[in-house]
């Protein structure tokens, strides 16, 4: 069953909070704005960047042979990326030979939802009412339960062992007759799962670890008798086979392939091992009593390698190995993506990935200087919310009078900063504002007058 709060706020209160925030109003819409100028820049910046690079790389034909006469360049070119380096958890003593090795920890939890539902009442009273649900699910880190509003799901949780995430990379990746830089080497992206092989002494360390924590928690050991195992079929004597008619000698023949079958496929998970309460897998470590049937407190630790793939460069020829490209106004670039890639298709998905940060940074910095505006503005309707039907219109026509001054704002900051990096379409965007704020002033009082007649009359 949901938990519920409710929590009444007085008419005064509502009001001091409002005029607090004017202060946080007017910081988010100073941030606001100056992330619509940064970023406009940074695109800018960016773009004229990749222009640039795009006219200055050279392919390099063979990066199997050092070229002496592309030191200093910026080349393209694709090869296999591989290492010698053996990588060891130092937790678990697993072990490869591999790019990268990562180690990714879920927690099974109590997970506390919030939904909450405002009401205005008369006299500016607002009776905020909370609900909580408690879902059980896996996460990347442990939930502090203790904290839940809800006391029956208070100190609910607890984990039967705690391991860090971790990630390992090698320090000699080739890639041809050259090497990879740290920042290369961590764009590869090729990952496989890591089979486990985990000394017996330390899986039998970790169950009865396991098994303490798990009996600390729950009081009482739960049963947990091993699934008997499967009685194989005794076999027919071939003397007694003769005798019996083929239609069930075929019979027979097949029953007996089906049970081959299943042996092939246990023969195949002999790599797996299970222990009372810890459980190996493939590249899964399980803590728990059941992998199938997660209870609170189970842990389950995901292993990976990165391993040799075929992955193009595009970066400046330094020795042995890459520096990153600067261009002219000072932005470094340099990139890896997996498999084979001309230098111009790499150009343009990066002109398509700015693009795109440049449109959804916009997004974000238009909504920060509109919800800027409403937080300066907003304790007008909150001094009409003694009586809430009022000040629902009157907050509406603020929200729309912010709404369009935010976007205004924004166009405008805008076009200064393309006056400053590109006048023309600064120049452009200028009149695009221009005529939003005539009709804003012109057309506007007209919406406004119509909308207050509207209220008068019901």
């Amino acid at each position: 069953m949901a938990y519920q709060e409710v929590r009444t706020t007085g008419y005064g209160t509502r009001v001091g909070n409002s005029f607090k925030a004017i202060g946080g109003g007017i910081v988010l819409f100073c941030l606001g704005t100056a992330l619509l100028w940064w970023n406009e820049g940074r695109a800018v910046k960016t773009e004229k960047m990749l222009e640039e690079a795009g006219s200055a790389y050279v392919e390099m034909p063979n990066p199997a042979k050092k070229d002496a006469s592309l030191e200093g360049e910026l080349i393209c070119g694709t090869a296999l990326a591989t290492t010698q380096d053996s990588l060891i958890d130092k937790d678990f003593g697993v072990g490869a030979t591999a790019i990268a090795m990562r180690r990714s920890v879920e927690y099974y939890q109590w997970v506390e939802h919030a939904k909450e539902k405002s009401e205005d009442k008369l006299g500016g009273k607002e009776v905020t009412t909370t609900t909580y649900t408690y879902t059980k699910e896996w996460v990347s880190r442990p939930v502090e339960s203790a904290e839940f509003k809800d006391p029956a799901y208070q100190k609910k949780n607890m984990v039967l062992t705690t391991v860090e995430d971790d990630q390992q990379y090698a320090e000699n990746v080739e890639w041809g007759a050259y090497k990879l830089n740290e920042s290369l080497i961590h764009a590869i992206s090729s990952r496989e799962a890591l089979d486990l092989a985990i000394a017996e002494d330390l899986l039998k360390q970790l169950d009865k670890n396991t098994q303490t924590a798990y009996e600390r928690f729950y009081g009482v050991q739960k049963n947990n008798q091993p699934a008997p195992e499967a009685q194989q079929p005794t076999a027919i004597p071939d003397s007694i086979k003769a005798l019996l008619p083929d239609s069930v000698k075929a019979q027979l023949d097949s029953i007996q392939a089906v049970n081959d079958s299943i042996n092939k496929a246990m023969e195949a998970a002999q790599n797996k091992k299970d222990l009372a309460y810890v459980h190996q897998a493939g590249n899964v470590l399980y803590f728990g009593r059941v992998p199938g049937s997660p209870e609170v407190g189970d842990v389950r630790v995901t292993f990976e390698k990165v391993v040799p793939a075929k992955v193009t460069v595009m970066a400046v020829v330094d020795g042995e190995t890459f520096k990153p490209f600067k261009a002219k106004n000072g932005k470094r670039f340099q990139t890896l993506v997996m498999g084979k890639k001309s230098g111009d298709e790499i150009i343009e998905a990066e002109q398509e990935g700015n693009n795109f940060l440049k449109w959804a940074l916009r997004i974000v910095g238009i909504l920060m200087v509109i919800g800027g505006l409403k937080g300066i503005f907003g304790f007008l309707e909150i001094i009409l919310k003694v009586v809430p039907f009022i000040a629902g219109i009157f907050g509406w026509g603020v929200g729309l009078v912010c709404t369009i001054l935010g976007v205004v704002w924004s166009l405008i900051v805008i076009a200064l900063a393309w006056l400053f990096y590109r006048p023309l379409l600064g120049i452009t965007l200028l009149v695009i504002a221009g005529f939003l704020v005539w009709v804003f002033a012109f057309k506007g009082k007209d919406k406004l007058k119509e909308l207050a007649a509207k209220a008068a009359t019901k």
